[in-house]
């Protein structure tokens, strides 16, 4: 009867977050305290009733239970227990209700962590989180139950998709989720405001830290989703502007801007509009990624679900978000101020440029990415955009932010003179001209997107570098310039250490993406292969059991001017419960390169053991790409871990400001 209670607890959850959310806004619009108060403990009762149901559903996976047919689509009893875990969000409905849980997680969060607010402003937080909760939840029971029966119940289920089993899917859906879900605090956060009209520094210093958060999970989300990609399909690659992937790179772009643009609000008190725009913005685009992987309108390796009345449910819940939203930006915006006023040459300006490029970009990838749907919908035709149209459109765009990036830190608020910041700037344009220029002594050859790309990463880091160690100098006293580096704000370290994250990610795209090598070659035991240096020597194959696979297993060894460096063991397995063979690939991982080998097909299909296909690469600088990720992650752990935004530090102040919502 778990199965059933875990049901029930999903059924039970649907009128708490219903009631909870149209009693706690409509308590704090009408003032009705006794109304407001229901937020708290009604968000307390959502998490537990939506917990227990995922852990009922969790349970059945644990323990085999195939008479529940999700369990018996997406399990098999030869399954470790590791990935029957995982296996819960291995489909739509448990991935759909992980969502809902992490959903639910942020909206207890919201609860815990906002006492210092009035209790208006935090009823309506929690209520419009609430609602969402709520449409996510008739989503599910309408649609997407994961808790349905079979009747009879299966002797043995059909296993996990055999691409999904690898620790990738222990750690990349959560943490892309966590930023999906995240983006929706920054929007609730801007609702409220907008319903309360006051659009302030108050509502952009709390957001901030959400808006971070949410960031900082979807950037590593995006990363470990493009390295388990890396290594797993066995094709080279890093990035290749799929559909699926481009729905999270969309609402990560506007994050971006809306972390910038709060910035200038707390600040300084301007763009409030455009920051409660660009908070609606990302959580919509957020709602869009979910259509498109669940709706069926794609097919791509990483789209869930392929059932049209799901998309359209979803595509109407979409609608009502943002339409509603846009509704209450266009009634409250106008009454917003204007904010302080600046000058063309000052931090301002340059951060409301970085703000458009920043949603140009995006509205390119989403032009990329929904074009072909919408002629496919009107019936002119099939068509495909991929990666030429977005390196055509999109790459050129970035030249220009990237700039930007290592200017802006040099540039003052109100009013900057050009003359000082071109001077400043003297130092890390003539460091990136040398670095652009001594390409060719690394890699052997110039090519211009790559010297460009590598220009401007030596920007960005010199920039960076050089106007942090300014003004530790500048604030020092007497004391030493170490000593004063580490008395500087964490949001300073850590707006410093993201932009030089942006150069790390920068110079491994730009030379990565130029001076890779591959070779398809035909193998048999003895032969060997070179490629840039590396060379390549086939020991033979073997057979290898698994747990639920069998395997065939090539023994690879790597050396570099007859110098021994490893063994390689690249696998092809095939999966007892599925005719789908898959491609383990073996790395050789360094600092300044991978050497990548992965198995095609054997040329005589009855002697496995004989000649194989295999494809070699080598990568320079590839890790690069994730550990830029990384730093830009880091940056953001610490830029939310400033003392501004701790509650002691500003409960009062906000208070002050923000009266009584």
């Amino acid at each position: 009867m778990l199965t059933e209670i875990g049901h029930f607890s999903l059924i039970l959850a649907f009128p708490v977050a219903l009631f909870t959310g149209v009693f706690s806004l409509w308590g704090a619009q009408t003032g009705r305290l006794a109304w407001t108060s229901c937020a708290k403990s009604g968000a307390l009762a959502l998490f537990f009733t939506v917990g227990f149901a995922y852990l009922c559903l969790t349970l059945a996976f644990v323990n085999n239970d195939f008479s529940v047919r999700y369990v018996a689509w997406h399990s098999n009893s030869l399954l470790p227990l590791v990935y029957r875990i995982a296996g819960v969000w291995g489909g739509h409905e448990g991935s759909l209700l992980l969502w809902l849980l992490m959903l639910c997680g942020w909206t207890l969060a919201a609860r815990i962590f906002s006492r210092s607010l009035p209790d208006a402003l935090r009823a309506r937080i929690l209520g419009v989180l609430c609602l969402i909760a709520a449409g996510f939840l008739l989503f599910i029971l309408l649609t997407s139950n994961p808790f349905l029966r079979l009747f009879p119940g299966a002797a043995e289920g059909r296993d996990l998709n055999p691409m999904l089993q690898d620790p990738g899917l222990v750690v990349h859906p959560p943490l892309l989720y966590m930023g999906y879900v995240g983006f929706s605090v920054a929007y609730a956060f801007a609702i409220a405001a907008l319903l309360a009209g006051r659009l302030d520094a108050a509502w952009a210093r709390w957001s901030r830290p959400w808006t971070l958060a949410a960031w900082i999970f979807l950037t590593l989300g995006i990363a470990c989703g493009s390295w388990w990609a890396y290594y797993e399909l066995g094709w080279g690659g890093w990035w290749f502007w799929d559909p699926v992937e481009n729905a999270s790179f969309m609402p990560w772009l506007i994050g971006v801007a809306l972390l910038h643009s709060l910035a200038a609000t707390e600040k300084r008190g301007c763009f409030k509009n455009w920051t409660a725009f660009l908070a609606i913005l990302a959580f919509s685009l957020s709602l869009l990624g979910t259509f498109l992987v669940r709706s069926g309108v794609l097919t791509s390796v990483h789209a869930f679900a392929s059932d049209p009345a799901r998309g359209v449910f979803i595509l109407i819940f979409l609608a009502v978000v943002l339409g509603l939203s846009l509704l209450l930006f266009v009634w409250r915006a106008p009454s917003v101020g204007l904010g302080g006023r600046f000058a063309l040459f000052s931090r301002e300006s340059f951060l409301l440029a970085n703000n458009v490029l920043l949603a140009a970009a995006g509205g390119t990838v989403l032009l990329g990415t929904l074009y072909p749907l919408i002629v496919d919908a009107w019936n002119a035709g099939k068509i495909s955009v991929g990666p030429p149209y977005f390196e055509a459109v999109f790459v050129p765009m970035m030249w220009p932010l990237l700039f930007l990036l290592g200017v802006i830190p040099f540039v003052r608020w109100k009013e900057t003179l050009w003359k000082n910041t071109a001077s400043d700037l003297r130092l890390p344009f003539v460091a990136a001209l040398a670095a652009a220029a001594a390409l060719p002594f690394c890699y052997g050859a110039w090519n211009f997107p790559s010297a460009l790309g590598f220009f401007f990463a030596v920007w960005i880091f010199i920039g960076a570098k050089y106007q942090f160690l300014r003004q530790a100098s500048a604030a020092r006293g007497k004391e030493s310039l170490l000593r004063s580096c580490f008395r500087q704000p964490l949001s300073f370290w850590g707006m410093h250490l993201a932009h030089v994250g942006v150069a790390v990610f920068v110079a491994g795209v730009a030379v990565v993406s130029v001076f890779s090598e591959e070779k398809d070659v035909r193998m048999a035991a003895g032969d060997t292969v070179e490629i840039s240096g590396y060379t390549f020597r086939f020991l033979g194959m073997r057979e290898m059991p698994g747990v639920n696979y069998s395997a065939w297993q090539g023994e690879m060894e790597l050396s570099r001017q007859g110098r021994f460096l490893r063994r390689l063991f690249p696998e092809k397995r095939f999966y007892y419960s599925s005719a789908m063979p898959m491609t383990e690939a073996a790395i050789d991982s360094g600092f300044f390169r991978d050497v990548y080998v992965s198995l095609g097909e054997p040329l005589d299909r009855a002697r496995p053991d004989g000649e194989w296909v295999a494809r070699v690469y080598y990568k320079p600088l590839v890790n690069w790409i994730w550990g830029g990720c990384f730093l830009m992650a880091l940056g953001g752990i610490l830029a939310m871990l400033d003392r501004r935004y701790r509650r002691s530090r500003f409960s009062s102040s906000l208070r002050r400001e923000s009266g009584s919502c």
